[in-house]
């Protein structure tokens, strides 16, 4: 059986791992062991913060609408509220949007979840 010499894939294998690493600081963009162990670490980031960005935007626009709630005399939990016994169905990034760029139609919003909860 022939000799196998496997300096070819070990060669790929690090380049791909160094590319990724580009842009590292010092030995994490140089040294493959080191930028092996950065890379693995900057995957399990990114896996984790693609999740937590979404928490973090709900909570950004939850504070944007009960701002412009109080604003018109509602908490955030009974605009909410009585968005949804007036069958309204503008969902949260639209409501925070509105909120900041439309105040005029936000207070209309905010008209209709009052009329909703005192009838």
């Amino acid at each position: 059986m022939p000799r196998v010499k496997r300096g070819v894939q070990a060669r790929a294998r690090h380049k791909k791992v160094l590319d990724e690493a580009k842009g590292y600081y010092g030995a994490r963009s140089k040294v493959y062991r080191v930028a092996k162990q950065a890379v693995i670490k900057a995957g399990q980031y990114a896996y984790r913060d693609r999740r937590q960005k979404k928490r973090q935007f709900r909570a950004l626009w939850i504070a944007r609408i009960n701002a412009g709630a109080r604003d018109n005399g509602l908490s955030y939990s009974r605009m909410i509220n009585g968005l949804h016994l007036a069958n309204v169905e503008v969902d949260r990034k639209m409501l925070a949007d509105l909120a900041i760029h439309d105040k005029a139609a936000f207070t209309a919003l905010a008209e209709q979840a009052k009329a909703a909860l005192s009838s």
